[in-house]
């Protein structure tokens, strides 16, 4: 599960070792929205009167939780536990509606998913799995491939697991390649590459890929379970695991294709081969060891949970929506009960005898599990709760109107692309979550408003929301690459900048093209 939310990347970017000018920055920032986020709750409150209460109140806390989350003034989950408990004491609705939020089945895909992605860190399944990729056919002699290598690693491991952990994960791996082929280099008389234009897009294309690879499946991400929920909450239709698969597998391959060219481009190899890669790679790669039993048995866990997940959809495919079986799958095998019968196998299955003893230690323990962010439950918990608030009060109709007719959109085209840069831009500046729980709920009844299909535009929303490739505060894997030394500023904005119109780009047309071929 990918973890693209604010309050994992204080610690990553601290890790990172972030520079003193940021520190300062985000601490006026915040300061200045401590203040700022009262105030725009009681403005709010003054100037909607010709509203109903409940929209008021409600329209009046969303100010201050946007403010909040924009300038980070406390935790991004607090935030959001304390607006939610606003909406109760405002009179916006009762506590068992509010508080109810909690039992969605989306909660539990989280939980789920969360567990076994800390299973394959505990045991380090996704480390041997990079390395393994990395020592296939030389592709660490070249720097072109070893380019390409990270980002097609970093795409498929985070489309599972948290962004922010696949990642942390690379960056290391792509150091100590940095750091070994740059040894040697120098020694022969030629360039250190710790500042070369090679390590700039190794470094950046860990943290893009690791962004973009979230986008293939809906538990890829945070954002994309809310963004999809409040979708097939507010249209009352649903994208199951693998439509949402077949719509976007287009979507991160021309994505990806895109990233490698744009980054090679920008940032051309100053070098031909990377001597001593390799070298580094196979010691990395002899220092795991065999494959283990927790490796084994978190694959087991892993696949049980793929199987859960894809299952009513492929079924769906075959024997259609109607069949007995289907009908059973969807009412009783959801993606949250497959996530949580397959972590609790982490805690079934052995590794075996521990020391003397007879008993048989687990192959995740819940010392283990609870290291998982809990945070980002929270997060979406609450932005559940602000979307139902916000269609149930109206004030998302209200909003949706009030928009269209100021911005002059009115076809379907215009509004997803709307939708679209609107999310890349809050993106930039706040947490994918937060993101997708702002935007989602706005452009979905602008569509309905225009009687467009306003599926599409609130996945363009919602898929935007995780993007952001311009800052290192845009998102966690941007502020840990930046913290390495080997990425300027300057050359950040460039490439993500390019990227962004490229990334709404491709979202949009593959959006308008593909859904209607999945039946959406």
């Amino acid at each position: 599960m990918k973890i693209a939310d604010r309050s994992g990347a204080a610690a990553s970017k601290s890790a990172a070792g972030k520079p003193d000018s940021q520190e300062r920055f985000d601490s006026v920032r915040g300061r200045v929205g401590l203040g700022l986020g009262p105030l725009a709750l009681g403005l709010m409150l003054l100037v909607t009167g010709g509203l109903a209460w409940e929209q008021r109140a409600l329209a009046a806390v969303l100010c201050l939780m946007v403010v909040w989350w924009v300038t980070e003034a406390i935790p991004l989950a607090a935030t959001a536990l304390f607006g939610i408990v606003l909406c109760v004491l405002m009179g916006v609705s009762d506590e068992d509606t509010v508080f109810g939020a909690f039992g969605n089945d989306t909660i539990f895909t989280f939980l789920g998913g969360f567990v076994i992605a800390r299973s394959m860190t505990v045991h380090g399944l996704d480390k041997r799995i990079a390395l393994r990729v990395l020592s296939t056919g030389g592709v660490v002699r070249s720097p072109v491939r070893t380019v390409i290598a990270f980002g097609a690693i970093a795409c498929v491991i985070s489309a599972f697991v948290s962004n922010t952990a696949t990642v942390a994960m690379l960056f290391p791996i792509g150091i100590g390649i940095v750091r070994a082929v740059s040894t040697i280099n120098t020694e022969k008389g030629g360039q250190d590459l710790h500042h070369s234009r090679w390590s700039t897009s190794l470094m950046l294309m860990i943290a893009y890929a690791g962004s973009i690879g979230g986008l293939l499946t809906p538990i890829g991400a945070p954002h994309q379970l809310i963004g999809r929920d409040l979708v097939e909450e507010q249209t009352g239709k649903t994208v199951n695991f693998v439509e949402w698969v077949l719509v976007f597998a287009p979507v991160v391959l021309v994505m990806f294709v895109a990233l490698c060219l744009v980054l090679l481009r920008l940032n051309r190899p100053e070098v031909r081969e990377l001597s001593g890669a390799e070298a580094y790679v196979a010691g990395q790669r002899a220092e795991l060891g065999a494959f283990s039993r927790g490796e084994a048995n978190t694959c087991v866990a892993f696949a049980v949970a793929v199987v859960g997940w894809t299952l009513p959809g492929i079924s769906s495919l075959f024997l259609g929506d109607d069949h007995e079986a289907v009908t059973w799958m969807h009412e009783h095998l959801t993606e949250g009960v497959a996530a949580i019968v397959a972590a609790t196998l982490l805690f079934l299955l052995p590794l075996g005898s521990t020391g003397g003893s007879a008993r048989r230690a687990p192959t995740l323990t819940w010392n283990e599990a609870v290291k998982i962010d809990w945070g980002v439950i929270l997060l979406f918990g609450a932005g559940t709760v602000v979307g139902s608030l916000s269609s149930e009060t109206g004030l998302a109709e209200t909003m949706g109107t009030s928009l269209a007719d100021h911005l002059g959109v009115s076809s379907l085209v215009s509004i997803t692309i709307l939708a679209a840069v609107a999310g890349l831009l809050i993106s930039e500046t706040t947490s994918n979550t937060a993101s997708a729980g702002i935007v989602v709920p706005i452009v979905v009844p602008i569509a309905v408003a225009m009687d467009v299909n306003p599926l599409i535009p609130g996945l363009a929303a919602t898929a935007a929301a995780g993007y952001g490739f311009m800052l290192p505060v845009s998102t966690p894997p941007n502020a840990i690459v930046y913290g390495s030394g080997m990425v300027p500023m300057t050359r950040m904005i460039r490439s993500g900048l390019v990227f962004d119109l490229i990334g709404v780009t491709v979202l949009v047309i593959g959006l308008l093209t593909m859904t209607p071929l999945v039946g959406l």
